[in-house]
């Protein structure tokens, strides 16, 4: 009962999302740059594509000598591994203090755990399939007045679902305490559906429950309209052409001097975004499969979405 209703309100399984569409349309070969973050912000900046800047990598344990020499040039930044998912092992430097750092979560960090951190993503602990890995230092995300009442700490990112080039489904993924500070849904941060022609946003949910207010600010989640929208779309399906993926998820962050930055890609989004929009991707998907001219540019594809999902 249950799977023929999820089946006529066309929502796309984990099973039928891996072999119809991320193993039909994602070759092996440009895996890479999507799970690589030091070869994604290359092959982005050279397709001026805005990235958050790379202040420098760690790739041995024997440059953790020269650390705080090096992050001493910075009031803030973040570290991260190299080829992480989930938003796992990344850590938010918000300030100095004397006996360390300032978290952007409250939290305190010294010098030896911020090493001892570090060493852990050399050793893989947080890449995929736990092999060895390096270290971004890159710089802090700074927080758009745009969402500061519906986000707790963190910043919030948007997710924008493309295929084969064409945006066809979006949400924002909101920070809470529970989630700490991450835009991270498996650890209770917010997905909010956006309307992918308009950018507006249509409520959210929160696990499996839905959820019309953000718990920590008590600020409405719906009718909230993200600024930029038809630039974001564009960035998105831009991503298309830059890792030659046909199905993957792009996530966006909003810098308040900077405007949207392209955070990471996804080779294999999650569906939860299904949930967020109480909208099944597979119609969305078939529609593109059979209808959708090819070899457009990408201000033409996103034009083309309006008369699509209208």
């Amino acid at each position: 009962m249950i799977s023929r209703v999820l089946k006529e309100a066309g929502v796309l399984g984990i099973n039928k999302r891996n072999l119809d569409f991320v193993a039909r349309y994602n070759k092996r070969k440009y895996y890479p740059l999507a799970d690589d973050k030091y070869l994604l912000k290359a092959a982005a900046k050279e397709a001026s594509l805005p990235v958050p800047e790379l202040y420098g990598s760690i790739s041995a344990v024997g440059q953790l000598k020269e650390l705080e020499k090096f992050v001493g040039k910075f009031d803030e930044f973040v570290v991260k591994p190299c080829r992480g998912s989930g938003g796992e092992g990344v850590i938010v430097i918000a300030g100095k203090q004397e006996d360390g750092y300032l978290r952007a979560n409250g939290e305190t960090l010294s010098l030896s755990e911020l090493r001892h951190h570090i060493t852990q993503i050399l050793f893989g602990l947080y890449s995929l399939a736990g092999q060895p890995d390096k270290a971004l230092i890159e710089s802090r995300v700074k927080f758009s007045p745009v969402f500061e009442d519906i986000s707790y700490q963190g910043v919030p990112d948007i997710r924008i679902v493309v295929f084969q080039g064409f945006p066809v489904l979006a949400m924002m993924r909101l920070p809470t305490s529970a989630s700490n500070g991450r835009a991270n849904l498996h650890q209770g941060a917010i997905g909010v559906g956006v309307d992918i022609l308009t950018g507006v946003t249509r409520g959210g949910v929160r696990g499996n429950a839905p959820c019309e207010v953000h718990p920590d600010t008590g600020a409405g989640l719906t009718e909230i309209t993200i600024p930029e929208w038809d630039r974001l779309l564009s960035m998105a399906a831009g991503c298309f052409e830059l890792t030659q993926l046909g199905y993957l998820g792009v996530d966006i962050v909003f810098d308040k001097e900077l405007g949207p930055l392209v955070l990471e890609v996804n080779a294999r989004p999650g569906l939860n975004i299904q949930l967020a929009n109480m909208c099944g991707l597979l119609p969305r998907l078939k529609k593109v499969e059979s209808e959708a001219p090819e070899d457009l540019p990408v201000s033409e594809r996103v034009a083309l979405i309006a008369e699509m999902f209208a």
